[in-house]
């Protein structure tokens, strides 16, 4: 295995990292106690990579089975009890642990626990969830070919 081919060709590196504060203030908050963080979106890596923080609350729901054509998704859990789905099985996931979920495969996450509980989404390479994030309650209610639409727009395919 080797690198891949540089992409930064300078001598002396650059200034260009980017901090975010943990109390910084999270970009979304939805009606069911969910909080998401736009930790590294793919604007700030480049599409490199897409990282955010969900905050569920307790019995929260997640999205049902689906997949991604374009992006692989993965799971690191934090705090409190989330279950992930892995296309086989749910698993009880706890802080430290980890589901990595490839190009194609099927996955759905929930919290069905009387706790809260927080986790990092890594999509790679990086696109534009964001607006996937901030439109998907609403896009859901009206349902239809407009929700059809707006989920293959945003690479997320559902089986269920």
């Amino acid at each position: 295995m080797s690198y891949p081919e540089p992409r930064y060709l300078g001598e002396n590196g650059e200034v260009n990292a980017v901090y975010r504060p943990v109390d910084t203030t999270p970009e979304l908050d939805s009606p069911t106690g969910n909080r998401t963080h736009y930790l590294a979106t793919h604007a700030t890596t480049g599409g490199e990579f897409g990282l955010y923080r969900v905050d569920m609350g307790p019995r929260s729901p997640g999205p049902s089975t689906h997949f991604h054509r374009s992006i692989s998704e993965s799971f690191f859990i934090l705090s409190g009890a989330v279950q992930l789905y892995d296309g086989d099985r749910w698993i009880t996931a706890r802080s430290g642990d980890f589901l990595y979920v490839p190009v194609g495969g099927l996955h759905a996450f929930k919290n069905d626990s009387d706790d809260p509980a927080s986790l990092l989404l890594l999509f790679a390479p990086g696109a534009p969830r964001e607006e996937y994030f901030e439109q998907v309650a609403e896009m859901t209610r009206r349902g239809g070919k407009e929700l059809e639409e707006f989920r293959i727009r945003h690479d997320s395919f559902f089986v269920d």
